[in-house]
């Protein structure tokens, strides 16, 4: 069989190459062509995606005359739902078979691309464990295997890294650092004049996809804090706490055990038209799949470097926050499923193609 694969995001290239392995395993002569977020330049934000506007249509017509010319028995979608929503229009209509691994999340402000799934999607693959009874609530079937992140976790060879620390994760997007960055350096300044966080290390857990100058710009000539690319996973585990950008670290960190914020912003008209759209009493993977605010989560005006440091505090001082933070986990954990995810996924496909 052949099997095209789109992803736009870091998140996505990770799950993709799990569940390229499963396709190999359940169909061993198959061939694969897969398109990450190197070659597809993910933005987010009203201006951001404005900006790019034209990258991402030269990305769309590549992708659409390649998938023409090759002929896939099976279209896999990985999230990034403002492109792969395009492609699955363009491929269904062209009579090829459409997966979408990672539901977009209509649930959150999108409910017009409900349609959208229902007429070019034929097969829906939810990763969060409320997504299910939402989308069958509306009139789709979609399946769930549990959650990718999982397995991911399962197979990083960990190495360690000496010292108490403290981990910084702005995000992966240009955005979301310009947003965070400076509030990072203010807190590193907060943190140095008081000697209780005289012991930890601080970290900022950089994306492989951006340079480490890209962070670096943003601190002080004499900032103490060390930017390792690559290295997410090691920085995470048996970290003393972290802060984290909204988004798949939430969970990494929450998967990990690590005791965490989380902070998130936009531009101020960005900002303006979410709170028009966003219907959530969440923003954090973690809270939502708990149906509670297990994290503390920062928005906006409220994710200033004083209320970083508050919660910090919190974390790392007060055993009674630690120990209740845990017991959730540990129920997220149950709730998101075992390290196969992406083996099922890939079978589940496989047997879909195996019966046209």
């Amino acid at each position: 069989m052949k099997y095209y694969i789109i992803a736009g995001e870091a998140s996505g290239d990770l799950y993709a190459s799990n569940l390229m392995r499963g396709l190999r395993t359940c169909d061993p002569g198959c061939e694969i062509r897969f398109r990450g977020s190197e070659a597809m330049t993910p933005v987010m934000g009203i201006l951001e995606v404005v900006g790019k506007a034209g990258q991402v249509l030269k990305n769309l017509a590549a992708c659409q005359k390649d998938l023409l010319a090759w002929q896939p028995d099976a279209v896999i979608l990985i999230d990034y739902p403002g492109f792969n929503l395009r492609i699955a229009r363009f491929a269904h209509a062209h009579g090829l078979k459409v997966f979408y691994y990672i539901a977009p999340k209509v649930w959150a402000h999108a409910g017009h691309r409900l349609r959208r799934l229902k007429r070019d999607v034929d097969v829906l693959y939810c990763i969060f464990p409320f997504e299910p009874a939402w989308f069958r609530a509306r009139g789709l079937e979609p399946r769930y295997f549990g959650h990718p992140l999982q397995e991911c976790l399962a197979q990083w060879p960990f190495q360690e890294i000496d010292g108490a620390r403290i981990v910084l994760l702005p995000g992966s997007r240009s955005s979301e650092l310009r947003f965070l960055m400076p509030r990072y350096a203010e807190l590193e300044r907060l943190l140095a004049a008081d000697a209780r966080f005289d012991r930890f290390r601080l970290f900022i857990a950089a994306a492989p996809s951006i340079p480490v100058a890209d962070y670096r710009r943003w601190l002080p000539a004499d900032s103490r804090i060390e930017v390792l690319p690559g290295r997410t996973y090691d920085l995470l585990a048996g970290a003393s706490a972290a802060v984290i950008c909204s988004g798949t670290a939430n969970l990494e960190a929450a998967l990990l055990g690590t005791p965490q914020v989380v902070c998130y912003g936009f531009r101020r008209l960005t900002w303006w038209i979410a709170r028009l759209t966003v219907k959530l009493r969440f923003v954090s993977p973690v809270n939502l799949c708990l149906d509670r605010g297990a994290v503390a989560e920062l928005l906006q005006d409220q994710a200033s470097a004083a209320e970083m440091f508050r919660h910090l505090e919190r974390l790392l001082f007060d055993a009674g926050v630690r120990e209740k933070l845990q017991q959730d986990y540990t129920e997220l954990k149950t709730l998101l499923g075992d390290a196969r995810v992406a083996e099922r996924i890939a079978q589940d496909i496989y047997g879909e193609i195996a019966r046209i």
